[in-house]
């Protein structure tokens, strides 16, 4: 059974592509911010503590990789999700990482437990 295809690249390429835009610590702290809602980069560069050249950086790898949009308001952009399933996706990856930490504690406690 063939691979299926988007836009004549396989799936599991498309989905690798995005999670590579995810792959960085600012631009999942912009995400979770845009989260809340819609975000200029004067208001984002306090919250997430970058450079504005290197936010600006990191909201364009985010833009191209279509996970946000960008629109003009007045002199500025503002920034904001694409899909709202944005939201579900990070708090499924908090999920898996809490459960994750749980395992791990889990399993501290029982080796701590143990005789010798």
């Amino acid at each position: 059974m063939p691979a299926p295809m988007v836009a004549g690249r396989p799936l599991a390429e498309v989905k690798a592509g995005l999670f590579r835009s995810l792959a960085h610590p600012a631009r999942v702290r912009i995400l979770e911010v845009l989260a809340i809602g819609e975000r200029s980069v004067t208001e984002l560069q306090p919250i997430i503590g970058l450079e504005a050249s290197h936010l600006s950086q990191q909201l364009g790898i985010l833009r191209r990789a279509g996970v946000v949009v960008a629109r003009r308001e007045g002199a500025g952009v503002i920034y904001g999700l694409r899909d709202p399933e944005m939201v579900t996706l990070l708090a499924s990856a908090r999920r898996l990482l809490v459960n994750a930490l749980s395992e791990s504690q889990e399993l501290l406690a029982a080796l701590e437990a143990e005789p010798g």
